[in-house]
């Protein structure tokens, strides 16, 4: 139960991760009239919290390093908490885009920060048997925080006129962030530090307290042996060689997966599901409720799949799993638009491929990044690899809409499904990496891990 309780609690950067990633999508209609943005002002109000978030994610290693997990993450709580305040209220300030837009990448500065330093504690704390279980409850938490953000824009929004909503109803839509904010920001302040962190910083006896409140004493001294000869703390004064063959090859793997996670177009489907749903179902603005509810379900019900599977199947085999399931919702998407078919075919599609994602990419790849790296380079290898993934994310996010518009998608050959096959030939590249270069982790300690990459 206290292994739960931990779990949860950091858990919830990933649930303020989706929070305020999803709660400008409901606030942007109202505040781009308040602000009279145009496109380009309207996109960069929209996308600049990913420019902190990669800026987060950077700095997420060395403030790792420095202060450890737990602090990283109540830094993060912080961060969520100025932001969701300050996107809300730019009448203390000049009321202009700019102040918004820096808010903004104050959120997104905390979100980086929370998603190298939520997982990675996650697993540093976690018994090996159930590590994969509990490191998806961030990606659940992710999820959630989706969902619970668009319930949350939803009611604010409904609840008021359109004129009400365009002069104060999108700033309560940020201000609502400050409940979740603020209760991960309080109980943070309950956990352990990550044991691991400690007996890197000399701490044994701290270190082994918390082994033994989670794996009980005669556990616990065998962990804490493991972890010393791992991590070699006589030899901690030396400085770690981050470019030499063997550490590289381990960071670029990683760095790979993660960038890959964001190929596969996951986000292009969550951002511009509406664009989606509209051309090939003929749903008009007034459903947008009824989409998201189908996306928010069908993303839910596969990540609890995936928790009560990862430790048991595996990571490597829900990769194969997902990376099929998401090759044949994007053909039934790609096909119904080529045939012209458009329809319930579709839908179905974009279905499979999100529960898909869900049950694979989502989650496993979280798992694999916070235990795959050895203890003396996992925060800086994290930091790298979950960097990666949002520059990724940006290209994706910046480019779909560009290929879309294109001339060449449009050509009858493809009639709008050329990104979809640009996405499978993404997944294809997953199937590789995953059989040439992942290790399968189930079930073994994050020390027996490291000598995988050793061998």
């Amino acid at each position: 139960m206290f292994l739960v309780l931990i779990a949860a609690v950091s858990a919830l950067g990933g649930l303020l991760f989706g929070y305020d990633t999803g709660v400008i999508n409901g606030a942007q209609f109202f505040l781009s009239k308040y602000f009279e943005l145009d496109p380009a002002t309207k996109g960069w109000v929209v996308g600049s919290a990913l420019l902190g978030c990669f800026i987060g994610a950077i700095v997420a290693g060395p403030i790792s390093i420095k202060v450890g997990r737990k602090w990283s993450l109540i830094l993060s709580a912080i961060l969520f908490s100025v932001s969701a305040w300050g996107s809300g209220l730019p009448e203390v300030l000049p009321e202009t885009v700019t102040v918004l837009v820096m808010f903004r990448i104050i959120g997104g500065l905390g979100i980086g920060i929370a998603s190298m330093n939520a997982p990675m504690y996650i697993a540093e704390i976690a018994p090996s048997n159930v590590r994969g279980k509990m490191v998806t409850y961030y990606q659940l938490a992710i999820v959630i925080g989706f969902f619970v953000v668009f319930l949350s824009t939803y009611f604010i929004g409904n609840g008021l006129t359109e004129a009400e909503n365009i002069a104060f109803g999108w700033k309560h839509m940020f201000w609502s962030e400050l409940i979740p904010s603020f209760l991960f920001l309080f109980l943070m302040f309950f956990i352990p530090k990550s044991p691991r962190w400690l007996a890197l910083k000399g701490e044994d006896e701290k270190a082994l307290r918390i082994l033994n409140k989670i794996h009980g004493q005669e556990e616990a001294l065998i962990e804490i042996r493991e972890i010393k000869q791992s991590i070699k703390v006589e030899d901690t004064k030396v400085k770690v060689n981050y470019f030499s063959k063997a550490i590289l090859v381990i960071i670029v793997i990683g760095t790979v997966l993660s960038m890959l996670q964001q190929f596969t177009g996951i986000n292009a489907v969550l951002y511009y599901g509406a664009d989606i749903f509209e051309k090939a179902l003929g749903y008009g603005k007034e459903d947008v409720l009824k989409q998201q509810i189908l996306l928010a379900f069908v993303n839910l019900i596969f990540t609890f799949i995936a928790m009560y599977t990862v430790d048991k199947l595996g990571r490597k085999p829900l990769l194969y799993i997902g990376s099929v399931g998401m090759i044949v919702g994007f053909l039934l998407l790609s096909l119904s638009l080529q045939f012209e078919v458009v329809g319930v075919i579709s839908l179905i599609g974009v279905l499979v491929f999100i529960g898909s994602f869900a049950l694979s990419m989502g989650p496993v790849v979280w798992v694999l990044l916070s235990e795959m790296f050895p203890n003396k380079i996992r925060s800086v290898a994290m930091s790298v690899a979950v960097a990666a993934q949002w520059a990724a994310n940006f290209l994706v996010s910046q480019s779909f809409p560009v290929v879309m518009e294109s001339e060449v998608n449009n050509r009858e050959i493809w009639s709008g499904s050329l990104p979809y096959y640009i996405f499978i030939a993404f997944i294809l590249i997953i199937v590789f990496v995953t059989y040439k270069f992942i290790p399968e982790t189930k079930g073994k300690s994050l020390e027996e891990i490291e000598d995988f990459w050793e061998r």
